[in-house]
């Protein structure tokens, strides 16, 4: 069974990065830019992961696994955090949230 390239792995990794960087700095909805952080965050275990399988390492493979889980910790605190800005301010526009004031 022929595998594939680490470089297609990259570069797959690479356009998705950049897709993430284009999310956080083009839009305003705040559920938009938490999941391009997301999308750079799995880009980044892409490209991770990719380095691995290349030099046969597992204990990088160990490494994503608990990146995945400080990822999924982060997305219940985030989401939290945008479900009570709602209720106080009802919207997550960016642009409106520029103070910490109640």
């Amino acid at each position: 069974m022929d595998s594939i390239p680490v470089s297609y792995l990259l570069a797959l990794s690479a356009v998705l990065f950049v897709l993430g960087i284009l999310g956080v700095l083009l839009k305003r909805n705040a559920l938009v830019v938490f999941m391009s952080l997301e999308l750079m965050l799995n880009s980044g275990n892409l490209a991770f992961i990719s380095f691995a399988r290349s030099f046969e390492a597992i204990s990088a493979q160990v490494v994503v696994f608990f990146v995945m889980t400080v990822a999924a910790a982060e997305v219940a605190i985030g989401l939290a955090l945008m479900v009570e800005i709602f209720r106080t301010k009802h919207s997550i526009d960016l642009d409106q949230m520029n103070s910490l004031k109640g």
